[in-house]
């Protein structure tokens, strides 16, 4: 599924449509000929991200919080496909934002329901490997009802989300809404925030810096990376799917979060050493999707090398800040 693929979308909301993946997304669905609302409350998403797209006339943004009363009014449509992607994702913004990270999962995912089944429109929850939590089983599957901590530093984002899934399963078996669950592990590319506490923009950001690499641990817990335009590819053929369960897309490069660190340092060409730091409490020890079903259900598997991604990668962050927008308004920070 490329961008120039054409689907049968007319109209689509994406919610957290500014932030890194869901601008993406919007930008993979303009260019494929459906129109696109983009609504963001920017808690975590920069419109930055969408500026490229805000003359184009498919294309419209809404500072709307999803958790607000009032957003199933301002959000009037009608759309025939719902993304359901705001929420704070990495651990520095729902470490800082615990209770809004619950109510977007809880309150939000409820109005953004309501929108989809007013509308007759096929719904995708953007859920997460965090549900997993520090898996017992490897590779992990869809069948596997993970290890999670409930009440851990880190409990806000995946209960935020294992309750998210448990309100789209029951919408879809009591009311019939088109539903459809998506569980997405490490995505990385450009766009991403300098300092939003992931590996991937970390150790670029300090490479590039000439700073130490600072690895969690000792460094032997591994991670499974996927380039952000397979993530979109899996996202959308999900979508286009009518498929009810949840399904895993990610990437199976699995490495060390050491090993990590080693190959951004060797594509920067920089000389920066790597410093061991403490590990975060409950930080998953392996983390490798199964995507049987993916590849199965939808003819779906990660194309981007890893040194092509990571290289994309560096290019962005490695990339002057943008010019003042030429309408007056100065652009968000990247960090």
């Amino acid at each position: 599924m490329t961008g120039d693929t054409p689907f049968s979308w007319r109209r689509a909301l994406v919610t957290g449509g500014a932030g890194f993946l869901g601008s993406h997304l919007c930008e993979r669905l303009l260019d494929s000929g459906v129109e696109v609302d983009c609504a963001d409350n920017l808690a975590c998403g920069r419109r930055e991200n969408i500026a490229h797209l805000e003359d184009r006339p498919d294309f419209r943004y809404t500072h709307c919080d999803v958790c607000a009363p009032d957003c199933t009014e301002r959000l009037a449509g009608p759309y025939d496909l719902v993304l359901h992607f705001a929420c704070p994702a990495s651990p520095a913004d729902y470490l800082r934002m615990p209770l809004e990270t619950l109510d977007v999962g809880s309150h939000g995912t409820r109005n953004v329901l309501a929108i989809a089944e007013r509308d007759g429109a096929r719904f995708l929850l953007a859920s997460t490997s965090e549900v997993y939590g520090d898996p017992l089983v490897h590779p992990q599957h869809e069948g596997y009802w993970g290890n999670v901590n409930p009440v851990g530093p880190r409990s806000v984002y995946d209960e935020s989300k294992r309750f998210a899934e448990a309100l789209v399963t029951a919408h879809a078996g009591t009311r019939g809404t088109n539903a459809g669950i998506v569980r997405l592990f490490n995505t990385y590319g450009p766009r991403m925030r300098a300092h939003d506490g992931r590996a991937v923009p970390t150790f670029i950001c300090q490479a590039l810096a000439g700073e130490p690499l600072t690895v969690t641990g000792d460094g032997s817990q591994t991670r499974s990376l996927c380039y952000v335009d397979d993530t979109v590819d899996g996202i959308l053929r999900v979508a286009a799917s009518r498929s009810v369960r949840p399904v895993n897309i990610g990437g199976s490069d699995e490495i060390t979060v050491a090993d990590l660190a080693r190959r951004v340092v060797a594509l920067t060409g920089s000389r920066s050493p790597v410093a061991f730091v403490d590990r975060p409490v409950d930080d998953p020890g392996r983390r490798r999707p199964d995507t049987t079903l993916a590849r199965e259900l939808l003819g779906w598997s990660p194309q981007v090398p890893w040194e092509e991604g990571l290289k994309q990668t560096i290019a962005y962050f490695a990339a002057p800040p943008p010019d003042p927008d030429p309408r007056g308004e100065e652009p968000a920070p990247r960090s």
